[in-house]
């Protein structure tokens, strides 16, 4: 069976409000409406999101599609950024490639790449240990961290050509038996479901 890593799509970026309050801008909504339309949303037994409300937006429209509950998951948030406050999205995209770039340094205060990666891996390997593997799951949350799961869980360097497309809202598969990756990064309104 299949678990997926989901990333929430388009945002609404409002620089006066703290990042992990954004929300799903409309084009985010309208993305993951049409994902929860899809014979995997509907298939998934248990969904799990970090408490950022772009995450937790995103979680609860899917979860509609096969009635599942959705909980949080805690420490597994994005990468903490706070150091820096905004960055314009030029700065921004500057700052996560240096941050891919030296996973053992802190970028101007900025969670270090290893130890996101070991706070999200251990938090989705907490609910896996526990979890009935013919029970096909979701873990809903950000691009970097789960650029780093993805790493982890395919034995590759944290490096950005790892990364999701620009623009989230997708998802990677893997299987619940041995946690090995099924598919790369899809645009989850596109992405078929588990084929065994």
């Amino acid at each position: 069976m299949f678990g997926i890593y989901l990333t929430h799509p388009q945002i609404r970026i409002e620089p006066d409000v703290p990042v992990p309050r954004w929300g799903l801008s409309d084009l985010g909504i309208t993305r993951a409406e049409a994902a929860a339309r899809s014979v995997w949303a509907s298939a998934l037994r248990r969904i799990l999101s970090s408490d950022e409300t772009k995450a937790l937006e995103t979680a609860e429209i899917v979860a509609r599609a096969g009635g599942a509950k959705v909980e949080v998951l805690e420490h597994s948030g994005e990468n903490d950024r706070s150091a820096t406050g905004f960055l314009v999205p030029d700065e921004f995209e500057k700052a996560a490639d240096w941050f891919f770039a030296h996973p053992q340094e802190s970028f101007d205060g900025w969670e270090r790449a290893v130890d996101a990666q070991a706070r999200i891996v251990s938090a989705v390997t907490s609910v896996l240990e526990r979890h009935d593997p013919s029970q096909p799951i979701a873990f809903v949350g950000h691009g970097g961290v789960g650029t780093l799961l993805k790493c982890h869980l395919a034995g590759l360097p944290i490096v950005r050509s790892h990364d999701q497309p620009a623009g989230g809202g997708n998802l990677f598969a893997f299987s619940l038996a041995d946690r090995s990756l099924a598919c790369d990064w899809t645009a989850m309104e596109l992405w078929q479901g588990w084929q065994q």
